[in-house]
C-alpha cells in the first residue's frame, strides 16, 4: 500500500509536467502552423490535459498498460451444500502492468446474471465461495484486474451442483490393533485411530454394550479419534467399540485390551517318586496367570544342608519333571516359579516333602581268575645269517628265538650235535643265541644250524659259513716258506 502510494503521488508530478509540455506545444505549434498532439492521439488514449488533470491510475492505466490475458486452469475443489472452493493458475500473458487481484462470479445455469462472489480482489488463486443456493446448479467465472482495468471472464467448463459429496463412514484401524491389544500393570495406553467420512462422522465409544470407565478418555477430530488411558489397569481389560455413523450409514471396530501383570506362585508342589539318582515333581498351575497366558516353569534344586539353589528347568511347559543326576546320600528341596509375557512369578512354591537319595549297599561279585597260557612254541626272530670269513679270525654267528617256557637250544654243523668242544662257545641271553668259533681254519666251513626245543614244539635255522686259506707274512707261513725257497733257488 505505500508502495502504490509513492507510485500515485509521481504519477500526479508526472501530469502535471505532461500538462505544462502540452501547453508549451500548442503555443509553438500554433506560431508554427502545425497540428498539437490531439489531433494524432489515439481515441482510446486520453489528451496530454486528461493526464494532468486526473493524475490518477486509469490515465496511466488506459496508456501505458493493457489488461492481461484470462485466467487458466479454472476448477472446483470442494463443495458443501453452502460453499464452493474454486482454484486457477495466473492469467499466460499479464503485461508490464501486473495482476492486482482476482474477482469470482456465479450464476444459475441458463441465465445470464452474474453475482460477484467477493467484493474485494483476491491476491491468491483461490476462493471459497460462500452463501450459495442449495442444490442449484451454477457457473462460475474468473476474472484478472489490474491498473488497466480487467481482463476476459475464465469460465468454468462444467456447472456444479450445491450440495455436499457425501463419502461413507470408514474406520482405518491399524494392523497392530486387529489383534489383541497387551499392555502390562501401570503402563500408558495412547492409541490413535483414524477415520474418514464426509461431512464429519459422529464417534461414539461403549465397553462391552455399556458407557466407558472413568479412566478411560477420548478425545475425536475431523480425522482420528484417541484412546488414552494414564496408567492402566487389569480392571480395564475388555472389548472397547468405535462407531462412526453418518445418517443412516454406520461403521464399526473393536479394540480388544488386555492388561497383564506377573502370574503368582504354582500350586501344590511335591516330590511324587524317588528312585535311584533321579526325583518325580508334580505341581498345579497358579490361581492367578496374571491375566496371561502361563508360558512356562522354572525349577530349582537345593540341598537341604547348604540350601543354595540352583536352576535345573527353565521355561517347561508341563506341569511335572523328572531331575536327574541328584548326589547320593543327599536330600533335596524342590521349588518351583511360573512364566508368563511379563516375566516368572515374585514368588516361588516350594515342595512340603524332600527328596532322600539313599545310598545302595555294594556287593562284591567275585570273578573268577582264569590265568591266561602264555605257552608258545620256539620261533626264530632273527634266523642265521650265511657267512663268509678268513680262516685264523674268530667268528660269531647269531640269531634270535622266542618260546615259552624256555626252549632247550642245541647248535648243529652239518647235521651233527657240536659238543663240548672247546673251539666252539654257545651264548643264551633274553633269546638271542651266540656261536663263537675261535680261530677257524678251512676244515671248520659247512652247514652250522641252530635248534630250540620246549614242550610245545621245536624250530630249527641254518646257514652256510665258507673259511677261506689263510694269507701268511713274509716272515713265515706259506709267503714265509716260499721265501726261503726262493732264497735258496737264489743262492
Amino acid at each position: 500500500m505505500v508502495l502504490r502510494g509513492v507510485w500515485g503521488a509521481l504519477m500526479g508530478v508526472w501530469g502535471v509536467l505532461m500538462g505544462v509540455w502540452g501547453v508549451l506545444w500548442g503555443v509553438w505549434g500554433t506560431s508554427m502552423g502545425c497540428r498539437s498532439p490531439a489531433s494524432t492521439r489515439s481515441p482510446s488514449c486520453p489528451s496530454v490535459r486528461d493526464w494532468g488533470a486526473t493524475g490518477s491510475w486509469g490515465g496511466v492505466g488506459r496508456c501505458g498498460a493493457a489488461p492481461t490475458s484470462e485466467p487458466t486452469h479454472v476448477v472446483l475443489e470442494d463443495v458443501t451444500d453452502t460453499t464452493a472452493t474454486i482454484k486457477w493458475r495466473p492469467p499466460e500473458r499479464i503485461g508490464a502492468g501486473g495482476v492486482d487481484g482476482y474477482l469470482v462470479e456465479w450464476c444459475r445455469e441458463g441465465s445470464n446474471e452474474w453475482v460477484a462472489a467477493n467484493t474485494e480482489l483476491v491476491e491468491r488463486c483461490g476462493l471459497t465461495a460462500r452463501g450459495l443456493p442449495t442444490g442449484e446448479r451454477l457457473l462460475f467465472r474468473v476474472i484478472s484486474v489490474n491498473m488497466a482495468g480487467k481482463s476476459p471472464p475464465a469460465t468454468m467448463a462444467q456447472p456444479v451442483t450445491i450440495r455436499e459429496i457425501v463419502e461413507r463412514p470408514k474406520i482405518r484401524l491399524p494392523r497392530h490393533l486387529r489383534q489383541t491389544y497387551i499392555r502390562r500393570v501401570g503402563e500408558q495406553v495412547n492409541l490413535v485411530i483414524p477415520f474418514q467420512g464426509k461431512p464429519r462422522p459422529q464417534v461414539t465409544w461403549s465397553r462391552e454394550g455399556g458407557a466407558l470407565p472413568a479412566e478411560v478418555q477420548t478425545r475425536t477430530s475431523d480425522v482420528d479419534s484417541v484412546f488414552f488411558i494414564r496408567s492402566a489397569a487389569r480392571p480395564l481389560s475388555g472389548n472397547y467399540e468405535m462407531r462412526v455413523r453418518i445418517d443412516n450409514m454406520e461403521d464399526c471396530a473393536t479394540l480388544r485390551l488386555r492388561v497383564v501383570e506377573r502370574p503368582g506362585p504354582p500350586q501344590a508342589v511335591r516330590v511324587m517318586e524317588v528312585w535311584g539318582s533321579n526325583a518325580l515333581l508334580q505341581w498345579e498351575p497358579p490361581k492367578d496367570d496374571g491375566n496371561a497366558e502361563i508360558s512356562g516353569y522354572t525349577v530349582q534344586k537345593a540341598d537341604t544342608r547348604t540350601m543354595e539353589w540352583f536352576t535345573v528347568l527353565e521355561h517347561s511347559r508341563p506341569t511335572r519333571c523328572t531331575v536327574s543326576e541328584l548326589v547320593m546320600g543327599n536330600e533335596y528341596r524342590f521349588r518351583v516359579y511360573s512364566e508368563n509375557v511379563c516375566g516368572t512369578s515374585q514368588e516361588p512354591a516350594t515342595s512340603h516333602n524332600t527328596a532322600r537319595i539313599a545310598k545302595e549297599g555294594l556287593t562284591l561279585k567275585m570273578v573268577p581268575y582264569k590265568e591266561r597260557d602264555l605257552r608258545a612254541a620256539p620261533q626264530f626272530l632273527t634266523p642265521l645269517v650265511d657267512r663268509s670269513v678268513v680262516a685264523g679270525y674268530t667268528v660269531t654267528l647269531n640269531c634270535a628265538v622266542r618260546g615259552h617256557p624256555k626252549p632247550k637250544v642245541t647248535w648243529l654243523k652239518n647235521s651233527v650235535e657240536i659238543g663240548a668242544d672247546p673251539k666252539f662257545l654257545s651264548r643264551h641271553g633274553l633269546g638271542v643265541l651266540s656261536l663263537l668259533i675261535r680261530r677257524p681254519s678251512p676244515f671248520d666251513g659247512g652247514t652250522y644250524g641252530c635248534r630250540a626245543v620246549n614242550e610245545m614244539g621245536e624250530a630249527t635255522t641254518e646257514c652256510r659259513l665258507d673259511v677261506r686259506g689263510e694269507i701268511w707274512g713274509w716272515g713265515g707261513g706259506l709267503w714265509g716258506g716260499m721265501g726261503s725257497d726262493l732264497g735258496g733257488y737264489g743262492g
